[in-house]
């Protein structure tokens, strides 16, 4: 086997690559190959060494680092010969969790990058309201959830998950749902809403199944609506989210579309737990953009 380029993002996770770097390039190496480890110093640098992977002809390039990490990888990697390997190391790790990569087990990780068994599956595009556009590998969301996440990226105490609950505490008092307008497939939904989320993968937030019934390469994207309700109720229902259940209830309506438009007046978009920025947004599936190392399946 070649030299395996490792691309680490050593802020992920609270420092954790620290811990986990060792067992995986160990566990690399028993298994006979040799690990290049690049540190970046940031999202621009990172993207840099994964582009030069890229064109310097790499089978694969490993991706060490979170959501927010593999979010900006993906962008060198869509529509390339190049798959992306993942060593979860961050906060909530959903993608790696939608695609079965181990978590928290670095010797694991390892075996799936030797097995070098490749999945190919699909990406979202999102066209922001100034015209930019992205890839998002897992779910982009709109509403209580994306001032949320502004809000925890104000914060500086506390650390890890717990700041995303404090986050929560604090949005809860303020955040009322607002009426959005969606086409669906040229589909037109008019509603009010706490939340909608676009999921090409199933969950956010470190095991949140917002959109349960994702999966990333059928080539369509899952639309989860939560309809306007009170915040009792939404505090009520909200644990149901880890389970997925959240879907059976009746003020959450479900939608499959390719593409999409999005708007609602004073909203934010994020993906990936990456900042989009402000509706109108148009979003559509990318069918077989990305080729994924992961897990071989069970015989």
């Amino acid at each position: 086997m070649s030299d395996i380029t490792i691309v680490v993002n050593p802020t992920s996770g609270g420092g954790r690559a620290a811990r986990a770097l060792p067992a995986f390039v160990g566990a690399l190496q028993t298994g006979g190959a040799r690990a290049v480890v690049r540190a970046s110093r940031d999202s621009d640098d990172l993207r840099r060494m994964v582009a030069e992977a890229r064109d310097a002809g790499a089978r694969m390039v490993v991706v060490a680092g979170g959501d927010g990490t593999l979010h900006h990888a993906v962008q060198e990697l869509a529509g390339s010969p190049t798959a992306l390997a993942i060593l979860p190391i961050g906060t909530g790790d959903d993608n790696a969790r939608t695609l079965g990569i181990p978590l928290k087990d670095p010797a694991r990780a390892a075996g799936a990058v030797l097995g070098a068994h490749v999945r190919t599956i699909d990406l979202g595009e999102v066209t922001a309201a100034d015209g930019t556009q992205r890839y998002f590998l897992g779910v982009l969301s709109a509403g209580f959830d994306s001032f949320v996440n502004e809000r925890a990226n104000r914060m500086r105490w506390p650390r890890g998950k717990a700041r995303y609950v404090v986050a929560i505490a604090g949005e809860l008092r303020t955040f009322r749902p607002v009426e959005y307008t969606a086409a669906l497939d040229g589909r037109e939904v008019r509603d009010g809403a706490m939340l909608v989320a676009v999921g090409n993968g199933i969950s956010y937030g470190g095991g949140m199944k917002v959109c349960p019934g994702a999966v990333p390469d059928d080539g369509l994207l899952d639309i989860t609506w939560l309809h306007a309700v009170s915040t009792p109720t939404f505090i009520r229902v909200f644990p149901s989210v880890f389970s997925g259940s959240h879907v059976d209830k009746p003020f959450v309506s479900t939608y499959q579309a390719r593409e999409i438009s999005l708007d609602a007046p004073g909203q934010l978009a994020y993906a990936d737990g990456e900042r989009i920025g402000p509706l109108p947004i148009s979003i559509r599936a990318c069918p077989g953009a990305l080729s994924v190392v992961v897990p071989a399946p069970a015989p």
